[in-house]
């Protein structure tokens, strides 16, 4: 018998229809192990990734975007050009009315960097807040 995982890393995304397509809610997903090499030192880099969206008519599928993000580890990549990468792959995926990307770098030579990324739809209009008194 195998002790090897049944499943392996993946840039492929998938999706499934929005059981409320008529509605503007918020989704939140937070990616606590992401990590990929540093393109200088070939060093790891660890990050928390969270994910903030409004779907239109799809929304990601959590183990296929948990494969996704596991198919980083052994690339190199700069932490400003792998979350413009990895909101740009969701955002073809899922087309959301509105996405936020927010990656949160650990320590790398005594500094912390956070990249957060955005994609609106040209047609979408965001809900005005409800402040309650």
């Amino acid at each position: 018998m195998s002790t090897q995982p049944s499943t392996q890393p993946s840039k492929e995304l998938e999706t499934f229809d929005n059981p409320m397509p008529e509605r503007d809610y918020t989704i939140r997903i937070t990616v606590p192990e992401f990590t990929c090499l540093c393109p200088k030192t070939g060093q790891p880099d660890f990050a928390t990734f969270r994910i903030e969206y409004v779907p239109d008519q799809k929304c990601v599928e959590l183990k296929a975007l948990k494969m996704y993000m596991w198919s980083f580890r052994e690339e190199g990549a700069f932490h400003e050009k792998v979350t413009n990468d990895i909101l740009g792959d969701l955002v073809k995926a899922c087309q959301p009315r509105f996405m936020r990307l927010t990656g949160e770098f650990n320590v790398r030579g005594g500094i912390y960097t956070t990249v957060i990324a955005e994609h609106k739809a040209a047609q979408w209009t965001p809900p005005t807040p409800v402040t309650l008194p």
